[in-house]
């Protein structure tokens, strides 16, 4: 997907929104910018209806662009980093970009 345009909706809440591969527009909450391996990653939760999805995506930030992470073992540790920043409640299923699931908790930052 490519990255479109970031916008505030109410408070505090970041909203991007995604162009897919055939440009249909997708918004998407951002969860949490993490710092893996001196690499850049965003989490983003899915907004349909206005509503936040329970399923979050991953994907890498290189300088303005978000890319698709590719790399299971990649993937992986970013995950895993995800998880461990974990403080709150809120539970999330996080996805690669090609739709398979693995399952984690964290804490939606808005």
């Amino acid at each position: 997907m490519n990255h479109k345009g970031v916008s505030r909706v109410g408070g505090d809440e970041d909203v991007i929104k995604l162009l897919d591969e055939d440009g249909v527009e997708h918004e998407f909450s951002v969860v949490d910018v993490l710092e893996v391996d001196q690499r850049r990653y965003a989490v983003l939760q899915p907004v349909m209806g206005g509503e936040e999805s329970e399923t979050a995506v991953i994907f890498r930030m290189e300088d303005d662009t978000l890319v698709t992470i590719e790399d299971d073992a990649e993937f992986e540790r970013v995950r895993q980093a995800f998880e461990a920043s974990d403080e709150g409640e809120t539970e999330v299923h996080v996805e690669t970009a090609s739709g398979s699931s693995t399952e984690g908790s964290g804490e939606t930052s808005h």
